[in-house]
């Protein structure tokens, strides 16, 4: 596996997100503790809603324009909601963000 270094993990708030432009689209990494992040789709598969805008709570994600909530693990719905969002792999190495560079070559293909 590679891996593409995509900026600090300092620059995360804590139950925070930024978001990462990529040929396959926005991906939001979201920060849930002191060391651990995960990387999925920013968009809500119900409305299109910008998840990198939602409240991270635990290892979920609530989406901003209808509380559809998401597992960041996963990529499901919770609840009664039906769906599922794309996860990436992501890691911290040295306080560096590193996205599997596989979310880069997907779209090149």
């Amino acid at each position: 596996m590679s891996w593409i270094d995509i900026g600090a993990l300092e620059d995360i708030p804590l139950r925070g997100a930024r978001v990462v432009k990529t040929r396959l689209g926005c991906i939001a990494v979201f920060r849930t503790s002191e060391e651990e992040v995960f990387a999925t789709s920013d968009r809500c598969p119900h409305k299109g809603g910008p998840l990198s805008e939602g409240i991270v709570h635990g290892k979920s994600v609530t989406c901003p324009l209808h509380n559809w909530v998401f597992s960041l693990e996963s990529g499901e719905a919770q609840g009664a909601d039906e769906g599922m969002i794309d996860t990436f792999a992501i890691r911290i190495e040295d306080g560096r963000l590193m996205l599997d560079a596989a979310v880069m070559e997907r779209s090149a293909a």
